[in-house]
């Protein structure tokens, strides 16, 4: 999602993919000659004898033992090899029906009839009964676990993800429009669309993308090796989607996920609380008795349901199949191997599958970055091809090891993808796939990759992700966004030009800089930096800079924080008070302690205050002094996965909390430097979604200087207010983590401590293109400053007494404008209860996926 950025990418691609396709029908049809391969297809419905309702999870197996089961609508769908003779219908408490497929149809309806006797019998002690056994698979998950039971084990994947459709669900018609549908006078013109949609897919499938990879696990560490990957299309794939987890890895985690978002466990420590189960049948698998058991979330309409097939001797889970049902309809299936040696079930093969479902709310996935919408209510309404649509994944295990004597390297990294792994030759394909591809993914392959070349696809999309980045692409160079315009009091509008050198200029040395110029304070302001790799694995980087610019006093930033391309940066659009610094700077920057980022650095800069300001230190007045510092900046991400990739190393699991530490010390007697003093900075992250939709965040910040410290490098605590009198005229934009009713430059500390809570609820839609996020803040921040004696030329004042205020932003009220209110309350109230008040606007740019 989270995850930002990479998987708006993935899916650009296959929109691509299926604009462009749809585009070069006609050369497709001239393209491929090829006969399609033989495919039989059954589709029906299982339903109630006596009162026609659907009947969930029967089971249906052809005469050769090929099986699946109805979904939670008694509807199934087979495709198979070959025609079938016959179907055998099975469901708990009802006659097993065995139907002839000699007459073929399109669609079956299949009535069962109740057993009187066998209802009678479940009807008795189906509730408790499927309770019991649910608390005994709950009693066992230690010992069933392979997770934790098993010291080691190691087994290699095949996995293949695909986007298609259904050919016989497409009418495949060729529609006349009029112009008056009544007198059908006029042709106003003539819709093909679902006919090249049906002749499109009967040849090949939207998107196809394979991956070899090796699991590894030795108590408590599971890693991926990701052997080989192909991407229908693409030279080398977006990396990051390869991270991107569809269902658990294991079913008896308490939190299950399902498609980016995670759900109680039927099988959790709670889970009676919030699940109710029935006892549907009993089946073998593997030769072993099973029961098989209905859950229901009682709690949430949008919860989990399914089936759980739960070993009668053992209590383990033989297989499972989870599915939630809304604007989508997403399942996930779990089948499992018995090993008598260990006595545990063991995970070989993982499904997933979503289609499109019914829901009057609509859904996003993936962070928002894609919204399916709402059923209209008109039931006529004519469906379109993502109707038909539907994305489905498999995966297989093979080669398992049992408890082989592992050392898994590299075990800081939860996927590491090897540098040959896009270079795979036919050889590997045909060695490690579960079955040779059928024609329609070979075509898929062919098709892709010509059509991707020729129009250019990868490189757009290389481009797109750039520019969501923030850098304009040309050749070698990325140019930087972030330079070309910006205001500030100070400044005024900003003009500027930049960027960074790319892959295509080297991969092992960097070339950055910038220039830009005020039209306010007329001054130019510049940077050139230059930076060597020095390791790949760690993602390692020496180097050095000179930077000429403007800073606004009092701020505080970690090395460690990830560069932001904002449209817009909306804080310095207010502040006024600045200072020059020329600093020389040396760093070394890297990955090498697991999970963490770090930066290592020496900087000697020249300090001038562009406002009013002296300071009073040892008897001697400064207007302009010279600092030499060391400093050391961490980011600790420990619950978060990283993912080793040939160009790097990448976060893309993004989990909570997060610590950032940054440790600053001057160094006394080295090139001139005026001052003894060092600082020590902290902050921590958290926050937490859920299942509803909202989300919650606190954000602790603190900061402790010491020593001879001008007030330009001490603490603001991030204002974000003008001075004006009248309230209209303090209207401007939020900031994000800012006190919106705190004025710039009314406090300053050598130390504070800061704390913020958000709480953010669901979009509501009042209208149809107006759809607020309403979000309650609370910020609050008490400091202190030691020496104020030394400060001359500003006013200011402390927070020992502490600053509170809290508000309501109503965000994305309509394209991404929205209007925040915050009221300012407590010791440092101000007297006029206007000025306690703050009115502004935000803005939050959306892509729209």
């Amino acid at each position: 999602m989270y995850r930002d950025g990479f998987f708006y990418a993935y899916f650009c691609q296959i929109l691509l993919c299926q604009y462009f396709l749809m585009k070069q029908l006609p050369l497709l049809f001239l393209f491929f000659t090829l006969s399609l391969q033989a495919q039989f297809q059954v589709n029906g419905i299982i339903r109630n004898f006596e009162n026609k309702k659907p009947l969930p999870f029967a089971t249906i197996k052809t005469e050769k033992g090929i099986s699946t089961i109805s979904d939670v609508d008694g509807k199934f769908h087979f495709l198979l090899p070959e025609q079938p003779e016959t179907l055998t219908v099975s469901y708990v408490g009802f006659d097993t029906k065995t139907i002839s497929l000699f007459e073929i149809k399109s669609f079956y309806n299949i009535l069962l009839s109740p057993k009187v006797d066998v209802l009678k019998e479940v009807a008795i002690s189906n509730v408790n009964r499927a309770n019991e056994i649910i608390g005994k698979v709950i009693e066992q998950k230690k010992n069933n676990n392979p997770q934790k039971k098993l010291h080691s084990f190691q087994f290699k994947s095949y996995n293949k993800l695909l986007v298609t459709a259904n050919p016989d669900s497409v009418a495949g018609r060729i529609d006349t429009l009029f112009v008056n549908e009544i007198t059908k006078d006029k042709i106003a013109k003539i819709d093909s669309s679902d006919y090249k949609f049906r002749k499109l897919i009967e040849k090949q499938h939207l998107f196809l993308t394979e991956k070899v990879s090796q699991f590894q696990f030795e108590k408590p560490i599971l890693k991926e090796t990701i052997l080989g990957t192909k991407m229908a299309g693409f030279k080398e794939p977006i990396y990051e989607f390869l991270g991107f987890s569809l269902q658990s890895f294991s079913i008896y985690d308490d939190k299950y996920e399902l498609f980016e978002t995670k759900y109680k466990s039927p099988i959790s420590n709670t889970a009676l609380k919030e699940y109710r189960y029935k006892i549907l049948d009993t089946t073998s698998i593997d030769n072993r008795e099973i029961y098989v058991l209905y859950f229901k979330n009682k709690l949430s309409r949008k919860g989990l349901e399914g089936l759980l097939y739960v070993d009668k001797e053992n209590y383990a889970i033989a297989k499972a199949v989870m599915r939630i049902r809304g604007v989508l309809d997403i399942t996930g299936i779990h089948e499992f191997a018995y090993l008598p040696d260990e006595k545990i079930w063991f995970p070989i093969r993982k499904n997933f599958k979503i289609v499109k479902g019914k829901s009057k709310e609509p859904t996003k996935i993936l962070g928002g970055r894609i919204e399916f919408n709402a059923e209209d209510d008109e039931t006529n309404s004519k469906k379109s091809a993502s109707d038909y649509t539907y994305l489905s994944s498999e995966m297989h295990a093979f080669d398992l090891e049992i408890n082989p004597s592992l050392k898994i390297r590299k075990s800081s990294v939860a996927i590491e993808i090897k540098d040959n792994a896009i270079k795979r030759d036919d050889a590997f394909w045909n060695q490690n796939r579960i079955d040779s591809l059928d024609l329609r993914s070979q075509r898929t392959y062919i098709a892709l990759d010509s059509i991707i070349t020729k129009q250019k696809i990868e490189k757009k999309i290389r481009f797109g992700r750039k520019i969501i980045n923030g850098y304009m692409p040309f050749g070698p160079f990325d140019f930087d966004l972030r330079y070309l315009l910006s205001y500030n009091n100070f400044e005024g509008f900003r003009l500027g030009i930049g960027g960074i050198t790319n892959d295509l200029f080297s991969r092992k040395a960097r070339l950055e800089g910038y220039t830009a110029y005020g039209l306010k304070d007329e001054t130019i302001k510049y940077n050139l930096g230059a930076a060597v790799r020095i390791g790949n694995f760690s993602n390692t980087w020496i180097g050095g800079s000179y930077t000429d610019d403007v800073r606004e006093i009092a701020s505080t930033s970690f090395a460690t924080d990830k560069r932001v391309f904002k449209l817009y940066d909306p804080r310095p659009i207010n502040v006024s008070t600045f200072y020059n610094h020329k600093t020389w700077r040396g760093y070394l920057e890297t990955k090498i302690i697991p999970k963490t980022e770090t930066v290592w650095q020496l900087t000697h800069s020249e300090i001038v205050p562009l406002f009013n300001y002296t300071f009073n230190y040892d008897n001697h007045l400064y207007k302009d002094f010279t600092m030499s510092t060391a400093m050391f900046s961490i980011q600790w991400n420990p619950f978060s996965d990283f993912m080793q990739t040939p160009n790097g190393k990448v976060e893309f699991e993004k989990r909570y909390p997060r610590f950032a530490f940054q440790f600053t010390k001057s160094l006394p007697n080295f090139f001139d430097n005026d001052f003894d003093f060092g600082k020590i900075d902290a902050r921590i992250e958290y926050e937490k979604k859920y299942l509803n939709g909202q989300k919650s965040a606190v954000l602790v910040q603190a900061g402790y200087a010491f020593g001879a410290l001008p007030i330009t490098h001490l603490y603001n605590t991030s204002p974000n207010n003008l001075t004006k009198d009248n309230l209209i005229q303090r209207i401007t934009i939020a900031g994000k983590n800012s006190f919106e009713t705190m004025y710039f430059n009314e406090f300053f500390s050598s130390e504070f401590l800061m704390l913020q809570f958000k709480h953010g609820f669901k979009r509501v839609e009042l209208f149809k293109k107006v759809k607020p996020s309403l979000v309650l803040v609370t910020r609050m921040a008490w400091g202190n400053l030691q020496h104020p004696e030394r400060h001359i030329g500003i006013d200011y004042k402390t927070l020992d007494k502490g600053f509170f205020e809290s508000g309501i932003e109503l965000n994305q009220i309509y394209k991404g404008f929205g209007l925040t209110g915050f009221y300012r309350y407590g010791p440092n109230q101000l007297s006029r209860f206007e000025d306690n008040l703050a009115v502004k606007l935000s803005f939050v740019f959306d892509f729209g996926f």
